[in-house]
């Protein structure tokens, strides 16, 4: 009878007890296809979802192949219900295709006439085909390609898109390898990219995301749309791409708030896109504006929504998504799927850092108490003020000032949600602070300045993305969005870059005992525990005695 670390229940939840000596290798294998749902310190729960095994699918991996994990890694018989259950849902994806035909006319095909004839009669697909050509094949709007895949994947039956794609205006461009090269994992990641022709590579942060960017655009050789978060990502995309390839300066233009060049690699923000001027997007004309061969979605997880509904538009062009989680806040992991492009490569932080390429890191959670008279607030006011009251606890003060004398050699980042906070700790330490109203120039002064030795740096969630600090070591969360995983992913992953000091990565979260503060930590570090990552509880009395 195998003796496993797993116990796969019919409601399709896994349980994992972490002290199992195998536990590790099977968190690794159920990550291909499960998605955690809870992480105390003994038993965590992961739950087999649909889109975790449509994306496992379209990743190259089969139903026999995760009910092998399954089987090996189980404590008891995997139910049966189960296993009917992952090869009915995997058998699902690619049962229909979207294809060209010889006169480059869109169609829908499938070899099951049943399976036809329940999604052409569905209400939110049939305005998006033409007349039926016979019971296996419809043509599809020249409009309604990515709609008709995000409506298919909601009646749950995931089209496999072979329709190809524009090649766009062609431009040559080589990655210059003189004194680097990529790494085996991000070669992997764009041979599976390009192979596939759209989707989502997932990365760590630190990993060099922007390096398996430049590396799908010297296979594809073509104009190409990098779509970032803000202008500073911009920038540091723009400096990549100069350093890492043969791009020149007069072939990279910046399209955002202050600059509007159009060039073969153009570089734009979302807040440009999605910039409305009497009710219409006033940039839409960038996303004709050079027959783009590829777009590039840098941090997909935080595409805006109006976007979405832009690329819905975009299905003729390569489409690469980048990010290190792909977790959404506002559930739209779906859209990512049938828009961007199914999962294509996914590497495992913990794997990354054994490889020496993102530091190791320790994480800690300090638990500090609420004053009595701020109890007392906290007890009469609504929900959304009573985060705010607990997250805020200026008690966090002198806890985060006691953290920061424990690392005196170190470069220390403090991060936090609410901007008064922020400013008040920011003069408590004496240290720079960065929000959104933080000009650019101003804003990359201050980074660079922490590059070049400043010791700590205040910042508010603009810098939980796209920043690229290398000698950050540690990190002090006094305060977050409530329970975001993906934002928890992005702020440890501005200290996980290696150290040429050599440092373990440090990442402190410092909670409220007994409040909403810590009920929504225990949320974002599901993404965490995912990841191979354990917290140390701290109290907070010893730890500033």
């Amino acid at each position: 009878m195998p003796n496993g670390p797993l116990i796969v229940q019919s409601d399709r939840t896994i349980l994992l007890e972490v002290e199992h000596e195998q536990a590790e290798d099977a968190r690794h294998e159920l990550a291909v296809f499960a998605e955690l749902e809870r992480a105390p310190e003994h038993v965590h729960t992961y739950r087999i979802t649909k889109l975790g095994l449509w994306n496992a699918r379209a990743a190259g991996h089969t139903a026999a192949e995760i009910l092998a994990t399954l089987e090996k890694y189980s404590k008891f018989a995997v139910p049966s219900v189960v296993s009917v259950d992952i090869e009915e849902t995997m058998n699902r994806y690619g049962r229909l295709t979207i294809e060209r035909s010889p006169d480059s006319e869109l169609l829908l095909k499938s070899s099951d006439a049943a399976v036809m004839r329940e999604v052409t009669s569905a209400k939110n697909i049939a305005p998006l085909l033409g007349n039926k050509i016979d019971e296996f094949t419809y043509p599809v709007e020249a409009w309604a390609r990515g709609e008709l895949k995000q409506q298919l994947l909601k009646r749950g039956w995931p089209a496999e898109d072979l329709a190809g794609f524009t090649p766009g205006t062609p431009h040559d461009i080589a990655l210059d390898t003189e004194d680097w090269h990529l790494r085996d994992y991000q070669q992997r990641a764009v041979s599976s990219f390009v192979a596939g022709g759209s989707g989502v590579v997932v990365l760590p942060c630190g990993a060099g995301k922007t390096l398996v960017g430049a590396g799908a655009m010297s296979e594809i050789q073509t104009n190409t749309l990098i779509l970032v978060t803000n202008t500073v990502s911009a920038r540091q995309w723009k400096a990549e791409l100069l350093k890492r390839t043969s791009l020149t300066e007069s072939e990279i233009g910046e399209y955002s708030g202050s600059t509007k060049e159009i060039r073969p690699i153009t570089i734009a923000t979302y807040q440009i896109l999605t910039t409305k001027r009497k009710s219409e997007y006033a940039h839409l004309a960038l996303l004709d504006a050079n027959d783009w061969g590829l777009i590039i979605y840098d941090e997909v997880h935080l595409l805006p929504a109006p976007v979405f509904k832009l690329t819905a538009e975009l299905q003729a062009r390569r489409r690469l998504g980048l990010t290190a989680t792909l977790v959404r806040e506002d559930g739209r992991e779906g859209d990512v799927f049938s828009l961007i492009g199914p999962k294509r490569f996914d590497a495992a932080w913990k794997d990354i850092e054994a490889q020496g390429f993102i530091s190791p890191a320790e994480c800690f959670e300090v638990r500090i108490d609420l004053p009595e008279a701020a109890r007392l607030e906290y007890a009469a006011a609504e929900d959304k003020e009573r985060y705010r009251i607990a997250a805020s606890a200026p008690e966090k003060h002198a806890i985060t000032k006691r953290i920061i004398d424990k690392h005196p050699t170190e470069s220390v980042l403090v991060i936090g949600q609410y901007i008064e906070q922020l400013e008040a700790i920011a003069e408590a330490l004496d240290a720079p602070l960065i929000t959104g109203k933080t000009p650019v120039d101003e804003r990359e002064a201050l980074f660079n300045r922490f590059r070049n030795g400043e010791p700590v740096l205040v910042v508010s969630k603009v810098a939980n993305f796209s920043i690229d600090l290398p000698e950050a070591s540690v990190a002090i969360q006094i305060s977050g969005s409530f329970g975001s995983r993906q934002e928890e992913a992005q702020r440890l992953g501005r200290i996980l870059r290696p150290k040429q000091s050599g440092h373990t990565a440090s990442f402190y979260t410092l909670v409220t005992r007994d409040t909403v503060d810590q009920d929504f930590a225990q949320n974002r570090q599901r993404f965490l525990a995912e990841q191979g990552y354990a917290y140390t509880i701290l109290d907070g009395h010893s730890f500033v005695s």
